[in-house]
């Protein structure tokens, strides 16, 4: 089971690393050609979500495999799956229905790494 723990934050990361990259370099006005809803944000607004997944990412994966604060792994996780509900509320509210299943697979495996982190496969 840790060895599916370990996959699913790995990939997680990497979803996060690159979504919040793409945020996070590019501008507000280029992203809104594939991501309308970053016209509800200003382009501050945007460029912290992306930090907050880049942060996100790194959380998942550096302080459990350094060894060094490994509860931040949890908290990440857990940081980041909220995110994930603000991500769904935003996109219900501007009626992107096509975007939910997405962002509730990522709460859920976010959730996921959080709460069995938390518990049963701590470091």
């Amino acid at each position: 089971m840790n060895v599916a723990l370990w996959i699913v934050t790995g990939l997680l990361a990497l979803a996060f690393l690159a979504a919040g990259l793409l945020k996070t370099v590019q501008p507000k006005e280029k992203l809104a050609a594939n991501m309308g809803w970053v016209d509800d944000f200003t382009p501050t607004g945007v460029k912290l979500i992306g930090i907050a997944e880049v942060l996100g990412a790194i959380g998942l994966v550096v302080p459990a495999a350094t060894g060094i604060a490994p509860i931040l792994t949890p908290i990440a996780a857990a940081a980041l799956a909220v995110v994930m509900i603000g991500a769904l509320i935003v996109h219900l509210r501007r009626g992107e229905g096509k975007q939910a299943p997405i962002t509730i697979v990522l709460f859920v495996l976010t959730a996921a790494v959080a709460v069995l982190r938390f518990g049963p496969y701590h470091f």
